[in-house]
């Protein structure tokens, strides 16, 4: 499900990723019943066993539990993105969840011990060990990086923990809450913007991205485009180098916030830049690394149409606003 074309002031963006879903979830296999267990495609069109209504999630990455919390149910293991770091948009619902690991590295004698009736990974991270995840429990990968990525593997992921029509529900307020906040974002403005992972030369996010897709939808411009080559996979993202950013000098700059180390800063020309000048440099949370789950991509679009119109929207407190979406635990 996605938003209406009149909800975003780019419509050649949506448009591409209107499609996008489309054919995406066409890939995608609808689960069939086999005795106890479920026959699922995941996206490396790999057809996997799972138990009917699997109780025991594991997650590697944030995605599985964000859609188990939301469905009511807590995971038995996760990773983290940073150590000792408990995301609030899980409303510190994963405080003593067994910990296994950064979520590009876990621990697999600790996911093991977890006894998870199912992994659920990010394809990127998890596919070259393949083998050693299904012999732990059946092992789930999805490609999650696009908007259109989003819908159909919360609905997807919904249907295996057994609440389909809540998974329809989730995509549908989500669909119904972008297009509200659209409708009230300025009309007469665009901020220019950029989503970056800090570094000696920043990694930069293009418009179909989940988080600056939802930017755009919110009528901001992303200085990094949209993919020029979209019959190319995975080019979501390039470096862009500080002497380019400044051409294209953003207002409003959002940095994956992976701890202490920023060596983007020590540049000269990183004081030059308006959003650095202006105060507008927002160092987000792990939800806006990981904005496919329900929960997630909810708060970040709450917290971005503040950065981007704090005049408009107010400030949240994005772990007692997740608390309202996660059920009673």
């Amino acid at each position: 499900m996605f938003p209406s074309l009149t909800t975003f002031k780019n419509s050649a963006v949506l448009g591409r990723l209107f499609a996008a879903s489309l054919a995406l979830s066409a890939c995608i296999a609808a689960p069939s019943h086999a005795d106890d267990a479920f026959n699922v495609i995941d996206d490396r069109g790999v057809a996997v066993a799972v138990p009917v209504q699997p109780k025991r999630i594991a997650s590697v990455s944030y995605f599985a539990a964000d859609v188990a919390l939301a469905l009511g149910i807590k995971p038995v293991a996760a990773t983290y993105m940073v150590e000792g770091r408990s995301p609030d948009f899980l409303g510190g619902h994963l405080d003593g969840v067994k910990q296994i690991g950064q979520r590009a590295t876990p621990n697999l004698e600790l996911l093991a011990e977890a006894k998870p009736d199912v992994t659920v990974a990010i394809r990127r991270y998890t596919e070259g060990n393949a083998d050693q995840y299904q012999k732990i429990a059946p092992y789930l990968a999805y490609s999650l990086e696009l908007f259109a990525d989003s819908d159909r593997t919360i609905g997807q992921l919904a249907t295996i923990l057994g609440d389909t029509k809540r998974g329809q529900e989730l995509n549908a307020e989500f669909k119904a809450d972008l297009a509200s906040f659209g409708e009230k974002a300025p009309k007469d403005k665009h901020p220019r913007f950029v989503v970056m992972w800090g570094g000696d030369t920043p990694w930069v996010f293009r418009s179909e991205n989940m988080t600056a897709a939802i930017l755009v939808a919110l009528g901001a411009e992303n200085i990094a485009g949209q993919n020029p080559t979209p019959s190319v996979p995975d080019n979501w993202g390039m470096e862009m180098s500080l002497e380019a950013m400044l051409e294209k000098d953003p207002e409003a700059i959002f940095v994956y916030d992976y701890g202490p180390d920023r060596p983007h800063e020590n540049n000269p020309i990183w004081q030059q830049l308006s959003a650095v000048r202006n105060g507008r440099v927002h160092y987000v949370g792990d939800h806006w690394v990981e904005a496919h789950g329900p929960i997630a991509r909810e708060m970040v679009l709450r917290e971005a149409a503040h950065f981007l119109y704090p005049d408009v929207f107010p400030a949240i407190d994005v772990k007692v606003e997740a608390r309202k979406i996660i059920p009673r635990q």
